[in-house]
């Protein structure tokens, strides 16, 4: 493989402009600065590629996918900020062209280290660049969308042979769509997860409690249902009877559809507590809890800021996870790792009234970061550097390092 001379636009990059708009920053002036500096070629697609994510965040995602397609035609490869003049490290990532969601932020792990990140974006009937920067380590962080499964066909094919160790291997991501990961650990003692199906969108609306056992042995209403690829509660909604499956695909247009039995989740006292685990190198990591007194809950919706006693529960969450939580589901969460078989990926997770691990879903590019407020979660920021420290160290063992593998 030739490495000379392989040209990287540098860019700011997602977790930069994630954190200026996370912090209120007004990214407008900025946008019209690179489309100054932009141009239709290598040296000024860097900029292409931040004002593509700049678009996104302020909620024009046509223009901002418009932009990225465009840029991708003429590069591919694109380097993010590090603090060092030479790298202590150089890794090298198999992205997806997608929304800025779309690919493993695995910018926010990286930042203020002394790594080097390049990014490939991988683009099925476009061949890899002439040139590839020299790198001691590689991973896939495309997502398992069925809008990228030729993407990960393509990064399949061009790392079979590949000369560094590749982490996050692409057939294994594809098992992470819910119908798939439901056939892959639900015989995992002690852990339960809701059987899933996959529906068109006619199979859903033709869907009567007689002909549910089709589908779902388990079931019976109410379900819960979700568009295929849909992500951070988009589209989610539960299913009281047949009856309302008429009013729920009048709202969304889709074409597929997974549906699940509703498993009631809540604490003793009402709640709903909801558990983001992340997991880097066989090993699993408390990343956020979130509680709410609604069953359909992610951590923007669960109001965390508002509730001292909610932090103080997710902060001894987070304080107790080794000896509490982790010791209380090792065994299925080991055996959940294991079969899942990613380097680093993230589960979202309850647990039952009956005291199993309940699995929500898996996923490798759900966002793991450290910008939230110092003074609101004094105790985030400990547990996020302890993930980031996992994470890096995880670069290191698997590139053999000191002796690096420059592919």
């Amino acid at each position: 493989m030739n490495t000379a001379e392989a040209f990287r636009a540098d860019r700011m990059g997602v977790a930069h402009l994630t954190k200026m708009a996370f912090d209120g920053v007004d990214l407008r002036p900025l946008w019209h600065e690179m489309m100054a500096k932009v141009t239709d070629n290598p040296e000024g697609a860097g900029f292409g590629m931040d004002l593509s994510v700049i678009a996104q965040l302020l909620g024009d995602q046509k223009t901002g996918l418009a932009i990225q397609k465009e840029v991708l035609g003429y590069q591919q490869l694109y380097r993010s900020p590090y603090i060092a003049s030479t790298p202590s490290l150089r890794v090298l990532a198999f992205a997806a062209e997608m929304d800025i969601g779309g690919n493993t932020p695995i910018e926010f792990l990286l930042e203020g280290t002394s790594i080097e990140l390049t990014t490939l974006y991988v683009i099925p009937g476009t061949p890899l660049p002439a040139h590839l920067p020299a790198h001691d380590v590689a991973i896939v962080v495309a997502p398992g969308d069925d809008k990228v499964q030729a993407t990960l066909d393509e990064i399949e094919r061009v790392t079979a042979d590949w000369p560094c160790r590749i982490l996050n291997a692409a057939m294994r991501i594809r098992a992470l769509d819910r119908d798939r990961l439901y056939r892959l650990l639900r015989s995992i003692k002690g852990l339960e997860i809701p059987k899933t199906a996959r529906l068109f969108r006619a199979d859903l609306a033709a869907l009567s409690e007689a002909e549910l056992p089709r589908w779902l042995d388990d079931g019976t209403f109410p379900l819960i249902v979700r568009p295929t690829g849909s992500h951070a509660g988009r589209g989610l909604a539960k299913l009281e009877a047949a009856s309302d499956i008429a009013g729920y695909l009048a709202q969304h247009q889709e074409a597929e559809f997974f549906i699940s039995h509703f498993v009631d989740y809540a604490s003793p006292d009402g709640l709903f507590r909801k558990y983001r685990l992340v997991c880097v190198d066989g090993v699993p990591y408390a990343c956020h809890m979130a509680i709410s007194d609604e069953w359909k809950i992610w951590y923007l919706n669960a109001d965390m800021t508002l509730s001292e006693a909610k932090r103080a529960e997710e902060a001894h969450f987070m304080a107790t996870f080794d000896s509490e939580f982790a010791v209380r589901h090792a065994n299925p969460l080991s055996e959940a790792i294991k079969r899942i078989g990613l380097d680093y990926f993230q589960i979202d997770c309850a647990e039952t009234r009956d005291g199993d691990l309940l699995v929500f879903e898996a996923d490798n590019t759900a966002i793991v970061h450290n910008m939230d407020s110092p003074t609101l979660f004094p105790y985030k920021a400990p547990q996020m550097h302890k993930v980031f420290d996992a994470f890096v160290s995880m670069l290191y063992d698997h590139a053999g390092r000191p002796q690096a593998c420059a592919a």
